[in-house]
């Protein structure tokens, strides 16, 4: 059992059709076609929206994701249209809104990895390969890869997990063009950002980007290499055989599964909510990846 320990009620905003509520954003469509995309403050962790938000945590992911945007544009075209707030919106919306290019989306998740952590790491563990990918002997957790890997995963409703496949499933699912696209694509805009990363202090673990067509033009959706999708660390701590320090939800997901959270996460009881001093610490996180990223203060 998992997903929404409270799933809120989505607001209505005179020319906006909702479509759909998500972990973390509500999705409208204006009357011109165009996706509005409303980012929240929700946190999500192991498949579960959990029941505190964190402040600021939705503009944060769209200002970010704004930046980010804006250094890749050269290399990876985007769904951005304008960040004008809809007539008649919540002046809540200020800051976390996008009004976007309506995409017919590819339904796969496309990560990329250069280190060598999580689902990834447990694989490595069974198998010494990752996605079907053999990797070399004497990897540890935070490992850095000889070089980056695209590991694909299916794209899970809210509420169910995604799981990790192989290029060859991609194949089958979206055709040989598409995944090779695909796979070009993530490959060169996660290498873009780990060298900009690097440059800023910040290793970029790996990350998650989704695509769709206008057309027949691949474009870069949804979020990029935010706190949510991305795991960022700390690169004067990075010490591999350990669990790495991080700016991003591990911090969420670590507190969750210790003693003091008190929650199974393999039970059927939904998480508990988060003490204040881990939702200012998570907050505290997620300003300072913008912070070091953009080099701009956050206010």
């Amino acid at each position: 059992m998992s997903g929404f320990v409270e799933k809120p009620e989505p607001i209505q905003v005179p020319g906006l059709v909702h479509l759909h509520t998500g972990k973390v954003r509500e999705l409208y469509q204006n009357e011109a076609g165009d996706l509005v995309m409303v980012a929240s403050d929700r946190m999500s962790a192991y498949d579960w929206v959990l029941p505190t938000e964190i402040p600021d945590k939705g503009r944060v992911l769209t200002q970010l994701s704004l930046w980010w945007f804006d250094q890749l544009r050269d290399l990876a075209a985007n769904h951005v249209i304008s960040t004008e707030l809809p007539e008649g919106a919540p002046a809540d919306w200020a800051g976390r809104t996008l009004v976007c290019k309506s995409l017919k989306m590819v339904p796969v998740e496309c990560v990329a990895r250069g280190y060598l952590t999580g689902s990834g790491l447990l694989e490595y563990n069974e198998s010494r390969t990752v996605c079907g990918l053999a990797l070399p002997e004497g990897l540890v957790d935070g490992s850095e890869l000889p070089a980056p890997i695209f590991t694909p995963a299916t794209k899970a409703e809210v509420g169910e997990h995604d799981e990790n496949v192989s290029y060859e499933a991609v194949v089958r699912q979206v055709g040989a063009e598409t995944a090779t696209q695909l796979r070009q694509a993530t490959l060169a805009v996660y290498s873009r950002a780990r060298d900009i990363a690097r440059d800023r202090g910040i290793i970029l673990a790996d990350t998650k980007f989704e695509f769709g067509f206008d057309g027949d033009r691949l474009l870069l959706a949804d979020e990029v290499l935010t706190p949510d999708s991305s795991r960022f660390w700390p690169a004067d701590r990075w010490q591999p055989g350990r669990a790495q320090p991080s700016y991003d939800k591990q911090y969420v997901r670590d507190w969750l599964t210790s003693a003091e959270s008190g929650w199974d996460r393999k039970g059927e009881q939904p998480p508990p909510p988060l003490p204040e001093a881990v939702v200012a610490a998570t907050r505290q996180k997620y300003v300072e990846a913008y912070e070091l990223l953009t080099g701009t203060s956050w206010s």
